[in-house]
């Protein structure tokens, strides 16, 4: 059918309700809205559902995630696995509670059992919580840091990361196949809590995650020492990691931890920020007002779902903030905890490994080289980090010391198999006691860094394209890029060009060519002059092409500029 046929299909049909009907009475007429309503249904892809909250196929709302559970349902049903039931949390978003209970009351009707968080709790306790219970799958109701009118539906496996190949591309089939909304099923939930499908979960669930985050600390002992001297302003953004984050602090010894009181309750409208995510510097207002206040060592920003950490850190000797990139923070984290363990251990592991994604710094490499372990990499997305683990699991070949992304995600440990912003919260604190206890502060010891490996100066740059025609937009880009491949950016020359959706490397220098050997992705990125590189991809969450680049400088300076003149070229080139 067409999208007018659609539109008329959910207007006549007594499955939808009056509220539903009433929403969509409103746009009679404005056939626009109508068919970016219903052009299409929601995409179910390999990060689950994503989209603006509405009636319509294309849009967040009840039935969309009905559709989507079904098809879950179908899948597990096909693996045989549906007593091992499926963990569901939930964010502060609007609608979240939910469409939790909707997802959960369509797996009830399907003889499987929902173990349901009584209230809002953060992503990478979702992925904790799926092993931990032994699920089959979990469920998260999070659009992460999108703006409010968000919404989404992020699905795991029984390993805890994020749905991966064969899983993916499994799901993705049966939520084609269910084509008539009409056909799924779903049951109340005082049914569903009756027949024993429906089961409350929290504060056992709460307490052990929380054991398991303390076993990563490595130094209680200076945090002790410093405790009433290193001051911390945190803000959840209204979001998850409000009382987690606390928590975990508190029960380490940090006493003297400030909430941003305007961010502290959880809020679906976000409304102190336009944008609710710690990469962007605005978000970062109130905390920043506070810290100055309270003249704190290191401030703090969780995300809405509290897998994504943003950073601030003291600079004693200008007194002013400065940002800590994901790049920076997750490069940071790497060199402490996998060189705290080698000085408390005397060694590391001789199959010890490093994993970062293909977008993430070349520090990272560096890193790995002076300590003499391995770096894996894999694509965007954290899933692909917590295959890596899987894979040392089921191998007994790997031993993963740390992973991260530059989107602000890192895991320290392998509770979770997704990025936790409340371990790396308490992972910084960590390291900022470590280095107060030095007479340091987090910035000199980021300094020190540098001057060990390097002055490596990373960004990504997003363009929007919304709506249908920038789905175009993106396509025809992406398309060029490979039609016409370029052979210079700016003062760099390309010399290796790696095509991740076709599976090709070649060497401009050599003319060798050979294989990505990770799954396809439409990915494009070219190996530069100077160690510099760059990155072009499709964002899969937003309606964004991102284009990421590197490269390395001699001071924090000489970075600073040669990166802002590759942006220049890029936002030139990428604007045409």
């Amino acid at each position: 059918m067409g999208y007018m046929e659609n539109y008329k299909e959910w207007m006549e049909n007594p499955y939808f309700d009056a509220k539903t009907k009433e929403e969509l009475k409103s746009i009679e007429g404005d056939e626009r809205e109508i068919k970016e309503r219903f052009y299409a249904e929601l995409e179910f892809g390999t990060a689950g559902l994503r989209g603006v909250i509405g009636a319509g196929t294309n849009r967040m709302n009840m039935y969309t995630v009905r559709k989507a559970t079904q098809g879950l349902a179908n899948y597990i049903i096909s693996q045989n696995a549906q007593e091992k039931g499926v963990a569901i949390a939930y964010d502060s978003r609007r609608m979240s509670p939910e469409f939790a209970d909707e997802a959960a009351c369509c797996l009830a009707a399907n003889g499987i059992k929902a173990y349901v968080f009584e209230s809002l709790r953060p992503t990478p306790e979702l992925s904790f919580a799926v092993r931990e219970l032994g699920c089959i799958s979990g469920i998260n109701i999070t659009a992460s840091h999108n703006p409010p009118e968000y919404n989404g539906y992020k699905v795991y496996w029984e390993d805890g990361a994020q749905i991966t190949p064969p899983h993916d591309s499994g799901i993705m089939d049966e939520v084609k196949a269910v084509t008539d909304y009409a056909s799924v099923k779903t049951m109340s939930r005082q049914d569903a809590e009756k027949a024993g499908l429906y089961e409350s979960i929290g504060a056992a669930v709460d307490d052990r995650y929380m054991e398991e985050l303390k076993k990563n600390v490595l130094h209680p002992a200076c945090i002790k020492e410093v405790e009433k001297d290193l001051k911390i302003v945190y803000t959840p953004l209204h979001g998850t990691g409000n009382l987690p984050v606390r928590r975990v602090l508190k029960e380490l010894g940090f006493t003297n931890v400030f909430v941003v009181p305007e961010q502290e309750l959880p809020d679906g409208e976000f409304p102190t920020v336009s944008y609710p995510n710690p990469e962007a510097k605005e978000a970062f207002d109130l905390a920043l007002k506070l810290a100055k206040e309270k003249d704190a060592d290191l401030v703090l920003a969780t995300d809405p779902d509290a897998d994504r950490l943003g950073v601030y850190v003291k600079d004693s000797k200008s007194g002013e903030y400065i940002c800590l990139t994901g790049n920076m923070s997750g490069a940071f984290l790497a060199d402490y905890e996998i060189g705290q363990k080698l000085e408390m251990e005397g060694k590391l592991p001789e199959d010890g490994m490093l994993v970062k994604t293909i977008v993430t710094t070349n520090l990272v490499d560096a890193i790995a080289k002076y300590y003499h372990i391995d770096v894996v990499e894999c694509l965007t997305g954290f899933k692909w980090i917590g295959r890596e683990i899987l894979k040392t699991e089921k191998t007994g070949k790997g031993t993963y010391l740390f992973g991260f992304e530059e989107s602000y995600g890192c895991l320290v440990g392998t509770h979770a198999r997704d990025k936790d912003a409340i371990v790396a919260s308490m992972a910084l604190c960590e390291a900022a006691a470590y280095y107060k206890k030095r007479g340091k502060t987090l910035w000199d010891a980021m300094i020190d860094m540098y001057e060990k490996y390097g002055y490596y100066k990373d960004d990504v740059i997003s363009i929007t394209h919304k709506g249908i025609e920038g789905l175009e937009k993106i396509k025809s880009t992406m398309d060029g890029l490979r039609t016409n491949p370029p052979s210079r950016f700016g003062n760099y020359d390309v010399t290796v060009v790696r095509d991740y959706e076709q599976d090709t490397i070649k060497n401009l220098i050599t003319g060798e060519e050979g294989k990505t050997g990770l799954p396809k992705s439409n990915v494009l990125y070219y190996e530069l002059t100077s160690d510099a590189w760059l990155c072009v991809r499709p964002s899969g969450t937003e309606p964004k092409i991102k284009i990421y680049f590197g490269v390395v400088g001699g001071s924090l300076e000489d970075a600073d500029q040669k990166s802002s003149e590759l942006a220049e070229v890029v936002k030139k080139l990428f604007a045409e």
